[in-house]
Order: C-alpha cells, then structure tokens, then sequence
C-alpha cells in the first residue's frame, strides 16, 4: 500500500468513526424520549381493550359496539393525518408534537366520565383527531435524522414502545382496575384511565423543551458531526429522483397505494389482536384482571425480542421483503392456533407467536416506503399510506366483535385476521426488491 493509499484509508477510518459517534449522540438524545412517548401514546391508544373488561357491564355495551367504539378511533385519525403530517412539516417537530401529545392526554382523560356508548364513540372518534400525526411525524422525524440503510434497526428500537407499553401497561391497567375500584366511588376503568392521560399531558412539555427540529438545531451536535450526517442524508435524497414531490402526485402514485394495502393488510391483525388480547386471555380461564394484564405481557415480551432481532437483521442484509412476509405468515400460524387452543399455556404460545409476528412486521414495514418517498413526498405519502393502513384498526376489532355476537367464538375472527395476513404477504412481494433493498 502506497502512502497516498494508507492516507485515504486514515482519512476513511476517521470519517467514520466521526459518522458513527455522531449517530450514537444522535441515538440516546432522541430515541429514548421517543420511546416514552409512544409507550404513552400506545397505552392510552389501547387501554380500552382492558377498561372493556369493568367498562362494558357498567355501560351495557354489546362485543360489537365495544368493537365499533375501539375501532372509531382510527376514523378520526384517517381524517386528521395527512394535513397534520403537512402542517409539522412547516411547523416543526417540537411544536406540534408536544400539542398532539398534550391534546391527546386531556381527552383521554375525559374518558373517566363516559357515561353511555354514543360518548363513548364521540370521545374515541376525538381521541384519534387529537393523535393523528404523532406516529406519521415521528417517522417523518427519523427519515430527516437517518438513511434507509440504518432506518430498521432505528424504526424497530422505537417502536418496540409497543410490546413495552404492554408488558408494563397490562399488568399496571389491571392492578389500577382491581386496586383502585370503588375508591371514592369511581370504578376501576375510570381511575385508569385519568392516571394513565397524565403522563401524556407532561411529556408534551418536555418534548417542547428538549426536542430539535432537526440536525442543523441540534446544539449538541458539533459542526464537523452536523455536516457528516447532513451530507448522509443529501447523498440519499439525491437517489430518490422518482419520489412524488406534491400531495397530489403522492396520491397518484401506485406505489404509495400498493404500500397503504401491504399496511392495511398488516394493521389490521395488530389491532384486532391488540384490543382482544385481554378478552383472549380471560376466555382462556385466567382469573381476575392484574392475572390477566400479567399473562397477557407474555406475548409482548416475545414481541421485544423478535422486533429488535429482525430489525438488526433487516439492516445487515438490506433485506425487506422476506423479513417482512415470514413473520406476517408465523403470525397467520398464531392466530389458527389460538382457536383450537385447549389450555391456557397453549393459548398463550399461539398468541404470542401471532403478536411476535404481526406487531413485528409494523416497523418492519416502514423501511419499505421510506426507500423512495422524499421531501414533501415523505410527508404526505409517510401520512397517507398510515391513514388508510389505520382504517383497518377501525375494521379489525369491529368485525371481531360482530363475528363474536354473531357465532359465540373467536375462532372465525381469527382466521379472519390471519386470511388479511395473506394478503399483505402476497402484495409485499409484489413491490420490486431493488426498490426497496437499500
């Protein structure tokens, strides 16, 4: 090796562990108050599937209007999503972050004072205007900070705020319940609900001031570490030359449409599997609602440990596609297993192979779109595809619930769920895989 050689390779050795040291300030400056976020935003998103266990006999509600009331939510958030994803990007992350957040936790609160099932459906319809843009945002945010070939691991580790909320929330949501009910007066789902909105309302404080808009704000970042990663992120929005610029071509555009369905496909197992868990678990002979917040983080904890696993893997090998349809298709497994399940241990191994599976693909999935799409492009089409994959939250405990009145069992709902997974495998590997393997 020549001496210019050896210099280069000094030079390249030196810019990359300036790169790396950059990311890893970059990584515990915003990951982990973004994961505290989203455990929130998750908790007070799905707590209903538990309230449901005192809630429904206190306000008569039916499976299929506890399943339509769940469900609304994701109609307001369909709504809301895109023109609140467009509004951050002028606005800024910091700013509208922190009201999404503090908007979402007084409504939540205000669900201590449900008092029939038409409040129960207006305040759950609000609660998803008031949240809309917050998970958008977030991976608006991420794509502004890192390029596609660290975005897994990154998208995997944030939303592993997802098995998190549940391992922690179902057991807290159950002893609150059980704990708390009848203490002075008010029953168990109420207190739950008003502990579990304050940390919302207090985050969004926080997030107001310690969150940057981006790299060039970020004051503890040095300059030479801003150019390093300002330049990784140019160099990739120069490889996007196909991405949709405006919304209108965003929504022309068969890709974003083929992403929304693979989505939709996919939402629509998590949430149906989300909001039943608790009802899953009890119906398998589990006693009493902190047993069942306790059986019931099992699965989640599975869920951890395959998010993060396949996120890294992802990375590693650029892959997308495979890593996507095989847990989609172990999840399918899970939820066919659930039905013929003859015991609780048994129950409890198919669900956690399904929410290992199927929550898994959520972040998984992100690496996909986040490959073409730039600018306003990013904005409007990151809004777009999780509006209408969202719908599917207001499809999937709906249908459960109506199949459930209709039958007395879960199992046709089960194999509901899993027959949506099969469509969303087919249709991700219909997305070219040099489109998407970056």
């Amino acid at each position: 090796m020549t001496v210019l050689d050896q210099a280069s390779a000094a030079r390249t050795g030196m810019s990359e562990t300036l790169e790396n040291a950059a990311y890893k300030k970059a990584f515990w400056r915003i990951i982990p108050l973004l994961i505290i976020c989203y455990v929130v935003a998750y908790l007070d998103r799905v707590n209903v599937g538990f309230a449901k266990l005192q809630m429904s006999g206190e306000l008569g509600l039916s499976d299929a209007a506890y399943g339509f009331g769940a469900g609304v939510f994701f109609l307001g958030y369909f709504l809301f999503e895109v023109p609140s994803n467009l509004l951050m990007n002028k606005i800024g992350a910091r700013i509208w972050i922190a009201r999404v957040m503090i908007s979402w936790g007084i409504i939540s609160a205000a669900f201590a004072f449900t008092s029939s099932e038409t409040m129960f459906y207006i305040l759950r319809f609000l609660l998803g205007l008031a949240e809309a843009g917050f998970f958008p945002g977030i991976i608006l945010y991420l794509t502004s900070w890192y390029p596609s070939h660290r975005r897994a691991k990154i998208i995997t580790t944030f939303m592993s705020a997802i098995p998190v909320s549940s391992i922690f929330g179902n057991p807290l949501s159950g002893w609150i319940m059980d704990g708390l009910h009848t203490f002075h007066g008010i029953s168990g789902w109420q207190w739950m609900f008003l502990i579990e909105a304050v940390p919302a309302v207090l985050l969004g404080f926080v997030v107001l001031s310690y969150l940057d808009n981006g790299i060039e704000e970020a004051k503890w970042l040095d300059r030479a570490e801003k150019d390093v990663l300002l330049a990784n992120m140019e160099a990739e929005n120069r490889t996007k030359t196909d991405s949709p610029h405006s919304l209108g071509s965003t929504l022309r555009d068969g890709r974003v449409w083929l992403m929304s369905l693979i989505y939709f496909c996919f939402v629509f197992g998590q949430y149906g599997l989300n909001f039943w868990m608790p009802s899953l678990v009890k119906a398998s002979g589990v006693v009493g609602n902190f047993n069942v917040g306790l059986v019931s983080a099992i699965p989640y904890i599975c869920t951890f440990v395959a998010m993060l696993v396949l996120g890294r893997s992802s990375d590693h090998f650029r892959e997308r596609r495979w890593h996507l349809v095989v847990p989609a298709m172990f999840a399918g497994v899970g939820f066919i297993a659930a039905t013929t399940a003859s015991s609780t241990g048994f129950a409890i191994a198919a669900l956690s192979l399904a929410a290992a599976g199927v929550i898994t693909c959520a972040p998984l999935f992100w690496s996909l779109p986040t490959a073409f799409l730039a600018g306003t492009g990013a904005a409007a089409g990151i809004a777009w595809i999780n509006s209408v994959g969202n719908l599917a939250g207001f499809l999937g405990p709906f249908i459960i619930g109506y199949l459930k009145d209709a039958t007395g069992s879960n199992a046709i709902g089960m194999y509901v769920l899993a027959a949506g997974l099969v469509v969303g495998c087919i249709a991700t590997l219909c997305v070219p895989a040099k489109t998407v393997n970056r």
